[in-house]
């Protein structure tokens, strides 16, 4: 992407971050699954001993629930808001509307992933024999169907097996369906929210992250993520960078070792359903570059007095700045 000299001259950090509008000292990481949320909830225990405050991460016993019912969704609130001052409330939810019950805002973040990279994952998460055997003796469930479990995704796709169809406008199963990552910052509204890759919830998704989220990062872009973290919320996440390059970035926490190489062919078979899921992830990505571009204008502004010191090549005086988004 290109950005020009007035555009990133223009952009603001005060601006971009969303913390300032936050009601209590409380930090709500509602976690899209199969993002790295355990590495960050990981990376925040460490920061918490450093800043002292508590992270509490919601057990979920019962499974990730995809929607609330109104009664849940206010009490999962009131419970957010009556939490301490300096406390992080992590939970496989999808976004709270707190004004909407009158209660204080938290501050929001989150993280994304590409989203066909993400049901990829998904789907071998839950064939993970050491994933679906103890959740199985647990509940005191059946082992599922051998064929279920040695399926690959792309024999999945090609064959056209329901959970590897992915169409346009269908509704969400109530167990075990996951393609969504818009959900998470879209709500609990099932008519608005979980019609798959729809315009709908795209856009509702997309503003409440620009109104209400302080950052929603990715670790497709980790130094960005951490920067961008360390300056727009201080109070969480001063020296994330420094701690999280002491050893943890080596870790890999629920990570799939079995998952294969998908072909080239299935993978472009899928995205071309993903149409709206990739455009939010790449909506979110871009804010993240804007956020993270904007805590670098004193070095741009260095640069740009330099280049004008330079002979203009090919003719022009315009100034660009190029920067890679991927």
């Amino acid at each position: 992407m290109i950005y020009t000299y007035s555009y990133l001259f223009h952009l603001n950090a005060q601006e971009l971050n969303n913390t300032k509008k936050s009601e209590i000292d409380v930090l709500f990481y509602n976690r899209v699954p199969r993002t790295g949320s355990m590495q960050l909830i990981k990376l925040m225990a460490q920061l918490s001993k450093v800043h002292g405050y508590d992270v509490d991460e919601d057990p979920q016993n019962g499974g990730i629930i995809p929607l609330l019912e109104p009664a849940e969704e206010s009490d999962y609130i009131e419970n957010i808001a009556g939490l301490d001052d300096g406390s992080v409330f992590a939970s496989h939810l999808n976004y709270l509307n707190f004004s909407y019950y009158d209660q204080p805002k938290p501050i929001y973040i989150n993280m994304v992933r590409d989203p066909v990279d993400r049901v990829i994952s998904w789907y071998y998460y839950i064939r993970a024999p050491w994933i679906f055997v103890p959740n199985r003796r647990r509940n005191n469930r059946e082992m599922p169907n051998p064929k279920w479990v040695n399926t690959e995704f792309d024999q999945c796709v090609l064959s056209g097996e329901k959970a590897c169809t992915y169409i346009e406008g269908s509704l969400l199963e109530r167990a075990g369906d996951h393609r969504r990552q818009t959900l998470f910052f879209c709500g609990h509204n099932e008519f608005k929210c979980t019609p798959f890759n729809s315009r709908l919830p795209l856009q509702l998704a997309k503003m409440n992250v620009e109104r209400e989220y302080a950052v929603v990062g990715t670790w497709e872009h980790t130094n960005e993520t951490l920067s961008v973290l360390e300056a727009y919320i201080p109070r969480y996440f001063a020296s994330a960078t420094k701690i999280y390059y002491s050893g943890l970035h080596n870790e890999r926490i629920n990570d799939n070792p079995m998952k294969p190489h998908i072909r080239e062919e299935v993978l472009q078979m899928v995205r071309k359903n993903f149409t709206r899921e990739i455009e939010f992830y790449q909506f979110c990505r871009q804010r993240l570059h804007k956020q993270y571009l904007a805590l670098k204008l004193p070095e741009l502004k260095r640069l740009n007095k330099e280049s004008t010191r330079l002979p203009a090549q090919n003719g022009s005086k315009r100034l660009l700045f190029r920067t890679l988004l991927n």
